[in-house]
């Protein structure tokens, strides 16, 4: 059984047309369902570090044998103590939006680099209580198994709720690569401690390189071939781009303490 630390209470609202477009919505009142010992501050950072190392041993690296269906894309932006996730399901290949949720939630677990899923997961699993279905992958904003224990936030989700999911950071946590050529489509590997976790892919021509890693169920060329094509001029993925702007806008509306 996966161990994770949750703090606070959540609550949010669905919508099954863009959010701009209609309310038809639904409270979704939630309980905590993992626990782990110490909460906020009293946490123990090798406790953490070594129940990574344990799960990471959940994490597969799988070829995607088809097109995916419908994906996902999930983000959380913060207004003081609170965090609002929110959760893009769109069409694939259209990319078009089938379905937006969001959870706003009291987070308690600070931010340190490394332990981004023990301050996320929380409230992003939260957000897949009573879907009608799962996306088929899932682009998560963090890193997949390029991570000092081979287990990021992407690999974290995907692991939990055993669905494809590939990372897509700003930059990268742990190894070295070159710098991609200047135009959309290059990459250039990236490797830590002997072993490739992941790439700098370029998505577009003139800006910086995403730090793409496979999260869970998926490999580094399907990877790579899925944030390209899920990529429409701008440098991050849709599914994660749209998450971002609705998570973002919704933290503006909190009041902050």
């Amino acid at each position: 059984m996966l161990r994770i630390p949750t703090f606070g209470r959540f609550w949010g609202i669905e919508t099954y047309m863009p959010f701009w477009r209609t309310m038809r919505s639904s409270i979704l009142p939630l309980s905590s369902k993992f626990k782990v010992e110490g909460s906020g501050k009293s946490f123990k950072i090798r406790e953490l570090e070594k129940l990574q190392r344990e799960l990471s041993r959940e994490v597969l690296i799988e070829p995607l044998k088809k097109e995916p269906q419908v994906v996902g894309g999930v983000d959380v932006s913060y207004r003081g103590k609170w965090g609002v996730g929110v959760l893009i399901l769109m069409r694939w290949p259209e990319l078009e939006v089938i379905q937006e949720r969001f959870k706003i939630g009291e987070v308690d677990f600070p931010y340190i680099p490394g332990f981004l899923s023990f301050r996320e997961v929380p409230l992003l699993e939260s957000l897949f209580e009573g879907l009608d279905f799962l996306p088929e992958v899932l682009f998560v904003d963090g890193q997949g198994i390029a991570h000092p224990r081979r287990f990021g936030l992407a690999s974290h989700l995907g692991v939990l709720l055993g669905i494809r999911t590939i990372g897509c950071a700003k930059r990268p946590l742990v190894g070295e690569a070159e710098e991609p050529k200047d135009r959309k489509g290059a990459f250039s590997l990236l490797r830590h401690e002997g072993e490739v976790v992941g790439a700098l892919l370029r998505t577009k021509k003139g800006v910086k390189p995403l730090c793409v890693s496979p999260g869970h169920r998926m490999d580094m060329e399907g990877s790579i071939h899925l944030v390209l094509k899920a990529t429409r001029g701008f440098r991050v993925p849709e599914p994660l781009r749209r998450a971002h702007l609705l998570s973002r806008r919704l933290s503006l509306g909190l009041v902050a303490e």
